[in-house]
């Protein structure tokens, strides 16, 4: 059963400029597509080409909660470029407390306005939340997320948020982070979220899983995020791979 990275940045230079050998290390591991996410608007022309030279990419179009001297995203903005067949999701967009300190309530309205956005132009919210689980719950709930649907990404909260976050329809995909050995908060929630609400990324090039934790991460990779879970579980990577495959192509609607 092929599996989907459904989070990677292969636009990023440490992987763009070996992109032949990394669409080959995707094909060898059983990887069938993975969908590329976007951080900024002045970069999301080039991402945009890489999905269209593809059949097996796809993209996002957003701006990352930590980018702060770029474009910033309207509405309006976001809804145009999103009309774009090759673009399937919203994002990534959210709020991170974590690299940025003071006030931030510019990123709380860049995030609503990837919610209205969403909303509007019937495509899924990809959401990046670090150390600010309450502020994104509270903002989802405000702009009635629930309304777009969505994916809580490279999820590294508690399962009291992964609950409140699947009560408002959303999924919550798991990274290399659940293969660690001390992720134990994350590994609970891998265990207790329904298996058709899971997804599988590698945020790619980071966070490489173990048994390449350390390295350079790539999509081929997401399978070691399969077994994980697959172990977890107590189930085979045949089903994890079927089910979150399936979860993919529902909640993307590709």
């Amino acid at each position: 059963m092929p599996f989907v990275d459904s989070h990677c940045h292969l636009d990023f230079p440490e992987l763009a400029e070996n992109l032949p050998d990394v669409l080959a290390q995707m094909r060898q591991n059983d990887v069938a597509a993975a969908l590329c996410v976007s951080v900024n608007l002045e970069k999301f022309p080039h991402m945009l080409a890489l999905a269209e030279q593809h059949p097996n990419l796809y993209a996002s179009v957003g701006v990352h909660p930590d980018y702060e001297d770029v474009e910033e995203p309207s509405v309006a903005r976001l809804v145009e470029l999103a009309r774009h067949p090759k673009v399937i999701a919203i994002g990534e967009t959210g709020l991170d407390y974590f690299r940025l300190k003071g006030d931030l309530e510019w990123q709380r309205a860049r995030f609503r306005n990837h919610i209205c956005a969403a909303r509007e132009s019937g495509k899924p919210l990809i959401v990046h939340t670090r150390e600010a689980a309450a502020d994104t719950l509270r903002i989802m709930a405000e702009e009635n997320a629930a309304g777009a649907g969505g994916v809580m990404h490279c999820f590294t909260e508690t399962w009291e948020v992964a609950e409140a976050a699947l009560a408002m329809g959303f999924h919550i995909s798991f990274s290399g982070i659940v293969t660690f050995k001390n992720a134990k908060q994350i590994k609970e929630v891998a265990q207790r979220t329904p298996l058709e609400r899971i997804l599988i990324e590698t945020d790619a090039p980071y966070l490489a899983p173990a048994p390449h934790r350390g390295k350079l991460n790539q999509p081929a990779y997401v399978k070691h995020v399969a077994e994980e879970i697959a172990l977890l579980r107590g189930i085979g990577i045949d089903e994890v791979g079927r089910c979150t495959t399936e979860n993919f192509e529902r909640l993307f609607k590709v």
